[in-house]
């Protein structure tokens, strides 16, 4: 046929002419897809005009109509205009084919496309022919004079971004000049920074060591007077002896005298009488003479008598006035042993007084020293933190111009990488540069307000009038000794606090129309009722006079709030505890702000109120996690405000079950995961979507990963332990699969099912935990009122979860709703199962239930009469009523049945009973399925390939809801700890 065609065109015409109207359509239909992607209407539209098988009006519609958004919907359209045509539209066809596409026309007709140009078709005339191919010629050339117009402006274009490119270029490397410069000053800042910090560490040691020398001087004074002491005993042991000594010596001497006076006188009586006995005996006397030696005799015996009693009664007087002697030495000897002793005492304390008189003398002179060295150096560190501010602003200033600077780069290689093509858009990316932070002002310090009052500003504001050495205030941001802080604890507790007379003489209240006037020298302090007070400050008071300290304001309930400059705070604190035990005070750095301010291990940390320095911050962290306070306190770096108080039962509890490992940390909260984590590692844990974990440490081992465990559904007890991604990389992984997902554009309905077991898409916004959103969202800026707060909306990975255990049968909502109309008939006629009404079947059961739930229709009376019968009550609710019923503590049983095209063909009949089709059970089942991902509690779901008829799907259904009988309850929370 086709060499037929080759030798004579003339038959090859007339074959097609030959040819039925059916036959001919029948072939181009036979090749309608080569011919949707391979012809081009604007080409054939010309000839088909003139052959008069398309008019005007059917041109513009088919190149121009809104309707048809590509080549292939236009000659689709051209195809059915022709086909309506007839026969004469088909060999029109052919012969524009033959002209344009000739390839086309031999796949179709199987013939070769030889042109007569004498007898070239019938339906068009050769004047009319010439005239359309004159056209077609002239379009061509308009189009390659087109696109050679638009070959050159691409390339005077292409130069100009060149150029600008090799600006920009020039541009960057002055920023980089510049930001160079920035960087050595502020490394030279550094530098001056760290010197202070080294002088004011050396003046630390100095004063230790002089601590030291004066208690090695204590010591030494308290041996000295111990040593006196023992001397001054010995002494007056050795007087007592000597004394002693004497005293015996002169017994022993009056006693050896006595003696010898009675045996002379003794010798002297024997004498006598040995005389008269021998007179007697060689004499003889008369009578006379006798009697007169008789009376003589009696005489001297009555005369040696009385001489006898008359030394009895000396002897007697002897005695007893010696007992009066020993007793009078005694006292003696006593009361001069208490005035040697009150001698040696007296100049043991002329002594002492006369060190101390010394020493405090040393001491009124090193304090004069001290508080000359102080001023000194509080002068030169306001001095150097003055400079420091006006270094700070022109970073500041110098951070804004290259960010402006980066931005114009960034819109310039943008537009260069992306050169507009032919029908395609130019588009241009942004380059967020950070927002532009308000200047730093010093100012005079205020007092935090309490959550009771808020309109209460208190300031310190003290100077003693007696003494200006004794109570003279630090003027700088350098936190004052500990006892400079009780002595002013001490003077401060005369003085009346009063915020208006504070407010009227120093600070002037304005209004918020008023605000904008000088920025520089503004405050906001915010309420909590969403008003402001603006506070004014003189501008001559922050250039001359250092920002005044305020002291640490007791609370009622035994919390304490301690304003300082908190540099680096985590490097002079080291924090342990969590949401459970709270947050401790662990370490303290000796020497450190927060040591001389009394910050001690032991102290629970409830509130960080960084808002001088950046409006806005403000955290509780009574509940907060370990991380979250590593975070919070991470952030602070600069003036803030501490609230701590003392909890040291609750510190050494936690620090025993830290040392006996029963814990690694005062974590414990449960999650639900809305993603699949893979085991990778040995340590790692091995988590499905919607798994319920049990955290147990934030911090791990210090690093940025969480320590977790399986919970049993049953009994709630922590199974299989590991670690898993903490909330940033896992919301981090969380977008990669989400990614995969829409990469992979699988929507058939038997891999959606799948897919969603995967990922579960839960958003938040950024009026909760920053940690439990995206880490980028930053805080709304409170120092501009006329712009709304930017909402940040991110991924969560994690949901909080809380448990219930159930006591009564819960209620059960099968979903989809047609599955469930079929079910709820036969089961129940069971005993286990019972429909709850969703009208109101009386007046009565209508008030009541309008009166416990409002508006609305769930009847909660009747589920609570069936809950109390002990049995299942069957609802006939939509998912949207689910948050209602978790509102009134009702724990509905979610029971989610997948089905396939296989399924809905076995309980086809049911569905003809209720008037509904499969597609309409498979649509239904879809919606349910992707409505289940939104509801916050668990659901339990039936493979298709469980159940393959009703009588099946009804033992399931029981199995199921027996079983999630017996599980716990868990329930979503959203973070409620806000900053």
């Amino acid at each position: 046929m086709g060499e037929t065609g080759v030798d004579d065109p003339n038959l090859v015409d007339q074959e097609l002419r030959d040819m039925d109207e059916d036959r001919l359509w029948e072939m181009v239909e036979g090749h309608r897809y080569r011919i949707v992607r391979g012809v081009s209407p604007s080409r054939l539209t010309p000839y088909l005009r003139q052959a008069k098988v398309l008019g005007q009006l059917d041109e513009e519609e088919i190149l121009h109509s809104p309707q048809f958004t590509n080549r292939a919907m236009r000659v689709g359209h051209m195809l059915d205009l022709l086909k309506s045509r007839g026969k004469n539209g088909a060999l029109a066809f052919l012969e524009s084919l033959k002209l344009h596409n000739p390839d086309i026309y031999v796949l179709i007709t199987g013939l070769e496309p030889s042109i007569d140009h004498n007898n070239f078709s019938d339906l068009i005339e050769s004047s009319q022919l010439t005239e359309c191919l004159a056209k077609a010629v002239s379009s061509l050339q308009e189009e390659l004079n087109q696109e050679k117009r638009q070959k050159v402006s691409l390339l005077q274009h292409c130069r100009r971004l060149k150029e600008n490119t090799a600006r920009l270029e020039a541009e960057a490397e002055s920023l980089r000049g510049i930001e160079t410069e920035c960087n050595r000053m502020k490394r030279e800042l550094s530098a001056h920074f760290h010197e202070a910090l080294k002088l004011k560490d050396e003046l630390y040691g100095l004063s230790l060591r002089y601590s030291c020398a004066l208690q090695e001087k204590d010591l030494a004074i308290t041996r000295c007077r111990s040593l006196q002491e023992e001397l001054y005993l010995m002494k007056q042991e050795l007087q007592r002896a000597q004394v002693s000594s004497c005293h015996r010596r002169e017994g022993s001497s009056r006693i050896s005298g006595d003696a010898q006076m009675q045996t002379d006188e003794l010798l002297k009586l024997t004498e006598e009488n040995e005389h008269l006995k021998s007179l007697l005996e060689l004499e003889t006397f008369s009578v006379v003479q006798k009697d007169i030696l008789e009376q003589n005799l009696d005489d001297a015996l009555e005369g040696k008598q009385e001489l006898l009693n008359r030394l009895h009664s000396l002897r007697e007087q002897a005695a007893l006035a010696e007992n009066q002697r020993k007793q009078c030495w005694e006292e003696k000897e006593n009361t001069l042993i208490e005035c040697q002793k009150m001698k040696v005492d007296c100049e043991i304390y002329k002594e002492q007084i006369s060190a101390l008189q010394a020493q405090i003398a040393d001491l009124q002179k090193e304090r004069d020293q001290a508080y000359n060295a102080r001023d000194n150096t509080q002068l030169e560190i306001s001095q150097s933190l003055l400079e420091k501010d006006s270094l700070r602003r022109k970073v500041f200033e110098l951070t804004n111009d290259i960010c402006e600077l980066r931005k114009k780069a960034s819109m310039g290689n943008s537009v260069l990488t992306q050169v507009p093509r032919s029908g395609l858009p130019i588009i241009e990316s942004k380059d967020h540069c950070p927002k532009k932070k308000q200047p730093l002002v010093r100012m005079h310090a205020i007092c935090p307000r309490e959550d009771s009052q808020d309109s209460l500003i208190s300031i310190s504001e003290s100077w003693s009038s007696h003494d200006q050495m004794d109570s003279f205030r630090s003027c700088s941001p350098i936190p004052p000794c500990k006892l400079s802080l009780q002595r002013r604890a001490m003077q401060d507790s005369s003085l009346s606090w009063s915020s208006q007379e504070f407010l009227d003489e120093e600070f002037s209240v304005t209004s918020a129309e008023e605000k904008g006037r000088d920025p520089s020298f503004q405050y906001d302090i915010g309420r909590d009722d969403g008003s402001s007070l603006w506070l004014h400050v003189d501008p001559c008071i922050t250039e001359s006079v250092p920002m005044r300290r305020r002291l640490a304001q007791r609370f009622p309930s035994r919390i304490t709030t301690i304003a300082f400059q908190a540099n680096a705070l985590l490097e002079q604190i080291s924090i342990i505890g969590g949401n459970q035990t709270g947050i401790f005070i662990h370490r303290v750095t000796p020497g450190s702000i927060a040591d001389e301010m009394s910050l001690s291990p032991g102290q629970q940390i409830v509130l960080v109120d960084y808002g001088v320095i950046e409006p806005g911050f403000k955290a509780v962290l009574e509940d907060a996690t370990l991380e979250e306070a590593l975070w919070v306190l991470e952030k602070v770096n600069g003036f803030c405000c501490l609230s701590v108080k003392h909890n040291m039962e609750g510190y050494k509890k936690l620090l025993t079950d830290l040392n006996s490992k029963l814990v690694t940390s005062g974590d414990s909260f449960y999650i639900r995961s809305n993603l699949c984590l893979e085991k990778q590692d040995s340590g790692e844990l091995s988590v499905g979507c919607h798994n319920i974990l049990h955290v147990t440490d934030t911090v791990y081992q210090g690093q940025s990963q969480w320590s977790a465990c399986q919970v049993n559904p049953y009994t709630m007890k922590d199974m299989d332990a590991g670690t898993i991604p903490n909330y940033f990389q896992a919301q981090q992984q969380l977008i990669a699969h989400i990614q995969e997902l829409a990469q992979k554009n699988m929507v058939s309905r038997k891999n959606s099912s799948s897919q969603r077991k995967l990922v579960r898409i839960v958003s938040t916004g950024n009026r909760i935990n920053p940690l439990w959103s995206t880490m980028e969202c930053s805080f709304s800026d409170s120092n501009k009122p006329k712009v709304t707060p930017r909402n940040c909306v991110s991924l969560m990975p994690y949901t909080f979860v809380r448990y219930y255990r159930p006591v009564q049968p819960r209620p059960v909502l099968v979903v989809p709703a047609l599955l469930r109309k079929i079910l709820a008939d036969k089961l129940c006629l069971s005993r286990e199962f019972e429909k709850c009404p969703s009208d109101t079947q009386n007046t009565e059961s209508f008030q009541e239930n309008k009166e416990l739930n409002g508006s609305s229709s769930i009847p909660r009376w009747d589920l609570e009469q069936l809950m109390q019968k002990n049995v299942h009550a069957w609802l006939d609710l939509g998912l949207e009523s689910v948050q209602e019923l978790l509102a009134m503590d009702i724990y509905p049983i979610i029971i989610l049945i997948t089905i396939s095209e296989k399924n809905a063909k076995k309980i086809k009949k049911a569905l003809q009973r209720l008037g509904a089709t499969e597609d309409q059970l498979l649509e239904s089942a879809r919606k349910d399925e992707a409505q289940l991902e939104t509801v916050s509690c668990l659901y339990r779901s039936i493979a298709p390939d469980a159940w393959g008829d009703l009588d099946a799907l009804n033992s399931c259904v029981r199995v199921a809801v027996a079983d999630e009988q017996k599980k716990v309850v868990w329930v979503e929370q959203v973070p409620h700890r806000s900053f």
